[in-house]
């Protein structure tokens, strides 16, 4: 997901394809993972995350293989369906699914190191911008392939369902822990299995709707910045790819630190706070980077946006989970993600759109910054919904 960018510039100078057309290959991947987001959340919680995740990274490395021959825009757009529907099965809600049944107490914390995985994966597209350069796109999209395959396939066998199937409980904690524990904890730190939102009643919810559109307005600040980084840099601010990649290289570093201390102030601090203040320190980020001038702003920029964006999703993720109970959490989250998944596609396809339009990414990420604001806006107005009877 995050090397699309690299590939992105790649393409313009190799094939003549436009912004608008490329991040509309963007938002074929993301339009794949909203749709296949309902139907995942059934097959998790139906037959397990790990049966999921592995079918999932077949499907993937097939897609990358196919996405290594492409040629023109109507081989692009095929590969990148695959590419998405490997992506989604293989990947975030399915294990997701998994860290929200095993911890409950320090769910935030927990989360925060999932999506740290994601993280890094942004730190190792600086190897992908190396590899590109040193081998050529095509062997460097075939070889993630073989990747996915040989670490991607042995990693899935660690996933667990649920603790209950092996004997263990959430948290870790024994049957005669548990009373102690519930007489201490706080009530959100209480299990609340038994009363659990369902689906519907899930969806009745302004607080689904609210955090489920706010997230996905986050998105279309990250969504941009992970399509047209590259390209800005190296169009509008004359940097070569591999001095891009070098720049690309601090965002994720600072994303693995804001994932750690977003999953830590998660567990202690009100979430709604942290995760609106997150994607104000990133809207004001994506501004600075519009009319960025001098090399010093664009580093600001990126640690800026990194930590924020690292912050925010255990944050926001762990909400939701806090709201709506893990009992159904796998269709819950597969719909919020329909709704999230409009701001993965429309983010990049609107400042693609401006580009080719105005020449440059100014216009449309001031627009983009602007929108996280007032998301920011409906994350604050999110209190816990009143528990199903």
């Amino acid at each position: 997901m995050q090397a699309y960018g690299a590939y992105v510039a790649i393409f313009k100078d190799q094939f003549g394809w436009s912004s608008t057309m490329l991040s509309l290959g963007y938002s074929t991947i993301q339009g794949t993972n909203g749709a296949v987001g309902p139907v995942q959340g059934w097959l998790t919680d139906r037959f397990g995350p790990r049966a999921v995740i592995r079918v999932g990274l077949v499907i993937l490395a097939i897609g990358l293989m196919l996405f290594s021959q492409i040629s023109s825009l109507g081989h692009l757009f095929p590969a990148l369906f695959v590419v998405a529907l490997g992506m989604s099965l293989g990947g975030f809600l399915s294990v997701m699914v998994a860290v929200v049944n095993w911890f409950e107490r320090f769910r935030a914390t927990a989360i925060s190191f999932m999506t740290g995985g994601f993280a890094f994966g942004g730190v190792l597209v600086y190897l992908v911008v190396l590899a590109i350069e040193a081998f050529g796109w095509r062997t460097t999209a075939f070889s993630s392939a073989i990747i996915v395959l040989a670490v991607g396939l042995p990693a899935s066998q660690l996933i667990r369902h649920r603790p209950e199937d092996y004997g263990e409980v959430v948290d870790g904690i024994s049957e005669a822990e548990a009373p102690a524990r519930a007489a201490n904890a706080s009530v959100a730190e209480i299990s609340q299995d038994d009363a659990s939102f369902s689906v519907s009643e899930a969806l009745r919810t302004r607080q689904f709707w609210f955090i489920s559109i706010g997230h996905g307005s986050a998105l279309l600040v990250v969504s941009a910045v992970m399509v047209h980084l590259f390209s800005h840099l190296t169009e509008s601010l004359n940097y070569s790819l591999t001095q891009a990649g070098a720049i690309n290289i601090v965002i994720p570093i600072a994303q693995v630190a804001g994932t750690i201390a977003g999953g830590v102030m998660g567990d202690r601090v009100n979430k709604r706070a942290i995760g609106a203040g997150a994607m104000l320190i990133a809207s004001s980020a994506l501004l600075l980077l519009a009319f960025a001038s001098s090399l010093w702003m664009i580093f600001v920029f990126a640690l800026a946006h990194g930590v924020a964006w690292g912050v925010r999703g255990p944050v926001l993720l762990a909400l939701r989970a806090d709201y709506f109970g893990s009992r159904d959490f796998g269709k819950i989250m597969g719909l919020s993600q329909l709704v999230m998944t409009s701001g993965m596609m429309t983010g990049p396809l609107f400042a693609g759109l401006m580009r080719d339009l105005t020449g440059g990414f100014e216009t449309g990420f001031t627009v983009l910054a602007i929108i996280s604001v007032f998301g920011a806006l409906l994350i604050v107005f999110s209190p816990p919904p009143s528990r199903p009877s």
